[in-house]
C-alpha cells in the first residue's frame, strides 16, 4: 500500500467490521492511527487529551497508595497508559469486547508498542464491561466480587450515543447502581463523553452516587482548527457502605 495509506488489520465481528488504519497527514506532517467500527470511528491518534484526562482526574480523585483500577474500554490504549503512570497503581485491569483489539497490543502494532501487554500491574482481558457491570461476581474471573478503587469507562461515544445495544441500561440509575456495587468505599466511578457536558445524565449520576461531577476538557481539534471540549464525569462513593 502507499506509505501515505494502510490498513494494518481488519476483522468481522460481532457488532460490525473493525479496522485499524494507519495513514500519513501531509499538512501536519505525522501518521496517524484510526480505529473505525463500520463506518463510525471509535478512536483517533489525532487527539488523546480527554482520554488522558479520564485516568489523570480519576486517579486522582482517589485516595490511596495501593490502587486496584478497572478500566472498560482499551482502544489504542492511552486512557491505561495514563493509568500506569501512577505510582499509587498497583494493578490495572482493562476489559475490552472485542478480541482483535487486545491482539493489536500484543503484537506491538500501535504507537506504544507493547507496553501495556508487558506491563507487569496491567492485564488485557477480553470480555462485555457492561455484562460484568451488572453481574454480582464482577470484572476479575480469578477473583470473583473482587471491588476496585476505581473504574473509568471509555467505550461508547456518549451516554446517548452508543455502538449497540448492549449499553443502553448502563446510562440509567439501575445500570450506574449497579457498577457502583464494584467500587470500595471511597472509590470513584469516572465516564469519557465525546460531547460538552449532559446535564440530564450528570442528574442521573447524582442520583446514585453521593457525590458527581462534571470535568470539560478543551483542546485544540486539528481537523477543524478550533477548540473542541468534551467531558470526563466523575462521581465518588464517598466513604458510605452501599445499602
Amino acid at each position: 500500500m502507499s506509505q501515505f495509506f494502510e490498513e494494518l488489520d481488519y476483522s468481522v465481528t460481532q457488532i460490525g467490521a473493525l479496522s485499524l488504519r494507519r495513514r500519513h497527514d501531509l499538512r501536519l506532517g505525522m501518521d496517524v492511527f484510526e480505529i473505525k467500527l463500520g463506518d463510525e470511528f471509535l478512536m483517533t491518534s489525532y487527539f488523546t487529551a480527554s482520554e488522558i484526562a479520564l485516568a489523570r482526574l480519576g486517579v486522582s480523585a482517589c485516595q490511596g497508595t495501593s490502587l486496584d483500577v478497572l478500566v472498560g474500554g482499551l482502544g489504542l490504549g492511552y486512557t491505561a497508559q495514563a493509568v500506569l503512570e501512577h505510582a499509587a497503581v498497583k494493578e490495572l485491569v482493562v476489559v475490552e469486547f472485542l478480541e482483535p483489539v487486545i491482539e493489536w497490543h500484543q503484537s506491538g502494532i500501535l504507537p506504544m508498542g507493547n507496553m501495556l501487554a508487558e506491563d507487569t500491574r496491567c492485564r488485557l482481558v477480553q470480555g462485555d464491561f457492561f455484562a460484568m457491570a451488572a453481574s454480582e461476581t464482577g470484572f476479575d474471573a480469578t477473583r470473583p466480587g473482587k471491588l476496585f478503587d476505581v473504574v473509568l469507562v471509555d467505550i461508547d461515544h456518549t451516554p446517548e450515543m452508543l455502538l449497540d445495544a448492549r449499553s443502553d441500561s448502563f446510562y440509567r440509575p439501575e445500570g450506574l447502581a449497579k457498577v457502583r456495587k464494584h467500587l470500595r468505599p471511597g472509590g470513584i466511578f469516572g465516564l469519557w463523553s465525546n460531547d460538552p457536558t449532559d446535564q440530564g445524565f450528570l442528574s442521573r449520576l447524582s442520583q446514585v452516587f453521593p457525590s458527581a461531577w462534571a470535568e470539560p476538557v478543551t483542546f485544540h481539534n486539528p481537523l477543524t482548527n478550533r477548540p473542541f471540549t468534551q467531558t470526563v464525569y466523575l462521581a465518588s462513593n464517598s466513604n458510605d457502605q452501599i445499602s
